[in-house]
């Protein structure tokens, strides 16, 4: 059939005519037919289902669910990004408590380090989407639901980087420094808060950034089992699941602004202390 019986036919069934000069060709390249059909590039722009959003179609899903949305309101990007953060917040907590003691016994224990480490390194070859649906359904069947599980996944993910970062930390004082205080009779309690713990913070702080970020990952994977409609991995499963793009697109920046503001709030703290200590300038 021709082009102008196309035309006819769509007049017939009512529908808009697609004139001649638009008709799109399979035998042509992208480029080429990108030149040859201008009139379809306005379009692309403004899709309500794109397969990849426009940047002012991003801007405009996160205006519409910070500010223009009560931040209560299950539409609120503010909402879910909070229950998110509440949960990361947690497990973040929880991590850092757990590396902190694992690295503080792996430097003054040999049994430990022996033992613990590599079990420590062994953990995080096993992969987060396969641990996090086993755990919250594992602690779903004893009545555990809501902040919990999510915490300990995301506990699970940032308490390897201040494991390994604290560590290096611990034992980075040289010989030297360490005679000088067995000079001076210093008890190993005395060694590790004068010495040892003092010379670990800019490796501390380092890894903190790192398992800040990681914590966030975890409570966002444990959110997609989970379910519930809270939080912005909830928010991500409801966009892919209604073929929602620009709603996953600005659920993911609202992510990153958040994990953003984790680290920067991070870095903060690390330069208060360091300057504190005599150990930044």
């Amino acid at each position: 059939m021709n082009v102008a019986g196309t035309v006819n036919l769509a007049r017939v069934h009512g529908e808009e005519a697609v004139p001649a000069s638009r008709v799109e060709r399979r035998d042509m390249g992208p480029l080429a037919l990108v030149v040859a059909n201008p009139w379809a590039v306005p379009h692309t722009w403004s899709e309500e289902k794109p397969r990849l959003p426009a940047p002012h179609q991003v801007v405009t899903e996160l205006w519409a669910t910070t500010v223009e949305v009560a931040p209560t309101s299950n539409r609120s990007l503010v909402f879910h990004a909070w229950a998110t953060l509440s949960a990361t917040l947690v497990g973040f907590a929880i991590g850092t408590g757990a590396g902190i003691i694992l690295a503080v016994g792996i430097v003054h224990n040999r049994a430990m380090d022996m033992s613990v480490m590599p079990w420590a390194i062994a953990s995080q070859t096993i992969p987060i989407l396969a641990i996090a649906p086993m755990v919250v359904v594992v602690l779903a069947s004893v009545g555990l639901t809501g902040l919990l599980p999510k915490a300990l996944i995301s506990a699970y993910l940032s308490f390897f980087p201040v494991v390994v970062g604290m560590v290096k930390g611990l034992r980075s004082p040289d010989a030297m420094q360490l005679d000088l205080l067995r000079t001076w009779n210093a008890s190993r309690a005395e060694t590790f808060f004068k010495l040892r713990l003092p010379a670990s913070m800019p490796y501390l702080f380092a890894s903190l950034k790192v398992g800040a970020a990681a914590s966030l990952v975890g409570a966002i994977v444990a959110e997609l089992p989970a379910g519930g409609g809270e939080g912005i991995g909830a928010r991500l499963l409801a966009g892919s699941y209604y073929g929602q793009t620009i709603q996953i697109w600005s659920a993911l920046f609202m992510a990153a602004i958040v994990a953003a503001g984790f680290v920067g709030l991070i870095g903060f703290l690390q330069e208060r202390t360091l300057r504190r200590m005599g150990l930044a300038r």
